[in-house]
């Protein structure tokens, strides 16, 4: 139950993009070393034995405490995520909070609030899942998350320099590739990939590695803290990173909070929310910042493993 691996080989690639997000940039060539990742991301059914396992309780199912966030009212300190509710009608895109709520009881098991189960998503991947609730779930394997470079290396399955994970063309013959957004959002879902949230974890092509949903479906964590930008590259073609590791604890945290001292771990892939409108980072040079202490319907994770 704990998911098949895929040996990739590591190699040289150029790593982020000087084309879309400033956060890419700048691109630059690194090399990694062969290693394992899953196949897939980890699945609710996978997830499931490793709390039947170990009694494990995530992030999202403990109530937090108040000392950890000052100012937080009384009444919100009870267990629950956030969950993507699609507004009825279209509203601007400056305000996350018209599509996404904090929803008590939300977790893995009741991934769009209470009421709700995971009936019909056993080999869906997991959602709900902070930093902490993934690096449990690694050790428990085995295993360990992955770091962005090796991420980025796996996702991009050989082609080097392209934009999509699959090649330069966004949707070859108007075929979705990826479990992305298709319409304006948020308002509007077409479903032309056929799902509204998350997708069976094999619904969509292997990359050129043989690995799946590496774009879209789900954020997933890396091992790695999130600085603004890239390291700039050497001049010098002696000295390419060699499994470079992004920034530190210290350059994660959020300049616009200063008082909350919480550091950002980088998700990478994209997820069934990004839209050619908003977010459009399903590709393997996007990268985000996640708040290592928040769970959403829409981040999950998979793991790698050194050889």
């Amino acid at each position: 139950m704990m998911g098949e691996m895929l040996r990739v080989p590591g190699g040289r690639f150029w790593m982020g993009s000087d084309c879309h997000y400033p956060e890419e940039g700048p691109a630059h060539e690194v090399e990694v070393d062969p290693f394992e990742i899953d196949l897939t991301p980890v699945t609710n059914d996978q997830f499931a034995a490793f709390v039947a396992d170990t009694g494990y309780v995530t992030f999202a199912e403990t109530a937090p405490d108040p000392a950890n966030y000052p100012g937080m009212p009384p009444e919100m300190a009870r267990a629950g995520s956030l969950v993507f509710t699609p507004p009825r009608e279209r509203t601007g895109l400056a305000d996350p909070f018209a599509w996404w709520g904090f929803e008590f009881g939300a977790d893995w098991r009741r991934p769009y609030g209470t009421g709700s189960d995971l009936a019909g998503l056993a080999d869906h991947p997991v959602v709900h899942i902070a930093l902490a609730d993934a690096e449990a779930y690694a050790t428990w394997a085995g295993k360990r998350l992955p770091s962005e470079a090796e991420w980025e290396f796996a996702a991009r399955g050989g082609l080097d320099r392209n934009d999509y994970a699959w090649g330069r063309e966004f949707e070859p013959g108007g075929k979705p590739q990826a479990n992305y957004w298709q319409g304006e959002f948020p308002h509007q879902n077409l479903l032309t990939d056929g799902f509204a949230r998350t997708s069976p974890v094999r619904a969509f092509p292997a990359n050129g590695f043989g690995l799946f949903d590496m774009i879209g479906n789900v954020w997933e964590w890396t091992a790695d803290w999130y600085a603004d930008r890239h390291a700039t590259p050497s001049a010098s073609p002696c000295c390419i990173p060699r499994n470079p590791r992004g920034g530190d604890e210290g350059t994660s945290h959020d300049p616009c909070t200063p008082d909350m001292a919480i550091g950002r771990r980088v998700l990478k892939g994209g997820s069934h929310l990004c839209a050619a409108n908003y977010c459009q980072r399903y590709r393997p040079a996007a990268r985000y910042a996640q708040p290592v202490d928040t769970s959403t319907s829409h981040v999950g994770f998979r793991c790698a493993r050194s050889l």
